[in-house]
C-alpha cells in the first residue's frame, strides 16, 4: 500500500514538531540552514542600501559572505539529507526556523547601526551552532559536528571583519551581558 503525498508530508511534519522539542542536532541544523537563508538576504538589503564612507567597503565584504553562505546553506542542505534528516525546503520553513530579526525599514538605519545588527546576527548565528554542534557530537554525527565547527569559524571570521569595519575588536559589544552576569 502506497501513501497519499499529503499523509506523507503530514508525517513529516509531525517527525519535524517531534524533532524541534526534543530537540536533535537535525531539527537545530534547520534553524541555522533558515538563519544562513535570512542572512543572505539581509546581507542583500544592506548591500543594497547602505551609504556614506563604509559603503564601498561594506558591500565588498557583503559579496563575499552572501557567496560563502550561499555554498554553506547548500552544503548544509546536502549533509543533512546525507544524515537522514528533514530538510527545510519552503519560505514558510525557513520563517519559521529563523532566529534572526528583519524589518524592511532597517535598510535606513545609519551605515554603522547596519554593519552592528549583522555582527549581532552572526552572533545570534553562532548560540545555534554552538548548540547543534553538542547535539551533533551526543547523537555520534562527526561528519554534522565537523561542518558546524567550520560554520562557527565562519561566523567568527565574519565577525571580527565586521568589527574592525568599525573601529571594534572581535567580541566589542557582544559579551557584555555575560560579564555583567559575572558580578
Amino acid at each position: 500500500m502506497t501513501t497519499s503525498i499529503e499523509d506523507r508530508y503530514a508525517a513529516e511534519q509531525a517527525q519535524t514538531d517531534h524533532d524541534h522539542h526534543v530537540p536533535t542536532a537535525g531539527a537545530m541544523t534547520n534553524h541555522i540552514l533558515a538563519n544562513l537563508h535570512i542572512s543572505i538576504v539581509k546581507f542583500h538589503q544592506v548591500q543594497w542600501s547602505i551609504k556614506g564612507p563604509l559603503a564601498l567597503s561594506v558591500r565588498t565584504l557583503l559579496n563575499t559572505y552572501i557567496a560563502t553562505y550561499r555554498q554553506q546553506f547548500d552544503a548544509l542542505g546536502e549533509l543533512l539529507l546525507d544524515e537522514g534528516e528533514i530538510v527545510s525546503t519552503t519560505t514558510q520553513e525557513f520563517h519559521d526556523y529563523n532566529m534572526l530579526n528583519e524589518s524592511g525599514a532597517k535598510k535606513y538605519l545609519s551605515a554603522e547601526d547596519q554593519v552592528s545588527e549583522l555582527v549581532h546576527d552572526a552572533d545570534t548565528h553562532n548560540l545555534f551552532i554552538d548548540r547543534a554542534i553538542k547535539l551533533a557530537e551526543n547523537e555520534e554525527r562527526p561528519a554534522l559536528a565537523a561542518f558546524l565547527i567550520s560554520l562557527r569559524g565562519t561566523n567568527n571570521h565574519i565577525i571580527r571583519e565586521l568589527q574592525a569595519v568599525l573601529g571594534n575588536d572581535a567580541r566589542d559589544g557582544l559579551d557584555e551581558e555575560d560579564d555583567d552576569d559575572e558580578d
